[in-house]
């Protein structure tokens, strides 16, 4: 009898040890390479060309705070881009419509472009007026071509322009707004941008859902979890469907894109359009690659998902450096790059210390 329960125990604790293992291998299996850190300035967003060249973003949230947008050279060292000018905005409104106030997105797309979204509000607080704007610049000359500012009605009061998407056959942007949440559409030819699904639940932070890297949950200075509305975006590679969902949420949505770019839709029938596609968990940055496979960065994981066939997600790489994974892009080889901004360890969420011990960073994993 003994033997028989010392044979099952056996069995039980290699089934253990085995799974155990497996989760190891699963949470590890792709190894995380830093290629830029910066232990002075948070940095939020972050894109690769397709010729390899890296972008990294500034926001203007705190007195430590030099440049809105660089380029990061092979050796580690940055260049403000496009240029000094455009990096060093005077403080004055009067300029703040030609010169990058609160940088919060950078995004190459397929056409040799840099796009940089500017929500114009530093601090966090209200955007400056006449400083909303999507800056496009031209990968080739390095130089300015267009630039699509938007108004009251878009950058309206509370809100917080966040993360990029550009459709370059169809020559349309997609917006998250996450200060009051919503999705914003913008027809790059005209200029012309509109708001969609304001006040959907789609769009807003979801009860219960609370961020907690480390297990430590992250709480406004209110005391209360911190509730991010509409933020991470990925657009489908045909262009058909745009994926988004709150920071502080567990559920993944996608909604057509030919419904998103009728500035008439009735919202009912905008809102119709609004799929469920997965149960998640708190995500910043989501991330549609080359082979269509949807990543999502884990915030209470301090990792990497993907999206699997079946609808569930699975972690493909995790690292404790990885405080607040944030934006991802792609390279032109498919590896896959992620920022880790702290947002958690920062002063608004720590009774006004920062308890960031590591600099923030930029890193790349090969799928």
């Amino acid at each position: 009898m003994k033997n028989r329960y010392l044979i099952r125990w056996a069995i039980v604790w290699t089934l253990l040890t085995s799974l155990a293992i497996g989760v190891v291998a699963q949470q590890s299996r792709h190894a995380l390479t830093e290629v830029y850190k910066n232990p002075d300035f948070q940095l939020t967003g972050i894109t690769v060309s397709k010729t390899g060249r890296l972008f990294v973003n500034f926001p203007r949230w705190s007195a430590e705070y030099l440049n809105a947008v660089v380029e990061v050279k092979s050796d580690g060292t940055v260049k403000p881009y496009p240029d000094e000018y455009w990096n060093r905005w005077d403080m004055k409104v009067a300029n703040a419509g030609k010169q990058f106030v609160c940088v919060q997105s950078v995004v190459a797309d397929d056409s040799g472009n840099l796009w940089v979204l500017d929500p114009a509000a530093p601090m966090l607080i209200t955007p400056v007026l006449g400083g909303a704007k999507l800056v496009k610049i031209d990968l080739h000359t390095n130089k300015v071509t267009n630039v699509v500012h938007f108004g009251l009605d878009i950058a309206k009061d509370g809100s917080y322009l966040n993360d990029v998407r550009v459709d370059t056959r169809r020559n349309f942007a997609y917006i998250t707004e996450s200060g009051t949440g919503g999705i914003v559409v913008v027809d790059l030819a005209s200029g012309m941008a509109h708001r969609a699904l304001d006040g959907n639940p789609s769009v807003l932070a979801e009860p219960g859902v609370v961020i907690k890297p480390d297990g430590k949950p992250v709480l406004a200075p209110n005391g209360k979890p911190f509730a991010g509305n509409s933020d991470g975006i990925a657009l489908s590679n045909d262009g058909n469907y745009l994926y988004y969902q709150a920071l502080a949420g567990a559920t993944l949505y996608r909604v057509r894109t030919n419904i998103l770019r009728d500035p008439n839709a009735r919202p009912d029938a905008v809102a119709a359009a609004v799929e469920k596609v997965a149960k998640t968990f708190p995500a910043d940055g989501l991330w549609m690659s080359s082979k269509g496979t949807l990543y999502l960065s884990n915030l209470n994981a301090n990792a990497v998902s993907r999206l699997l066939p079946s609808g569930g997600t699975e972690i493909v790489a995790s690292d404790p450096r990885l405080q607040w994974p944030d934006t991802l892009s792609e390279g032109p080889d498919g590896s896959i790059y992620i920022s880790a901004s702290h947002i958690n360890e920062s002063p608004t969420f720590n009774h006004g210390k920062s308890v960031r011990k590591l600099p923030y960073g930029v890193f790349k994993f090969t799928p």
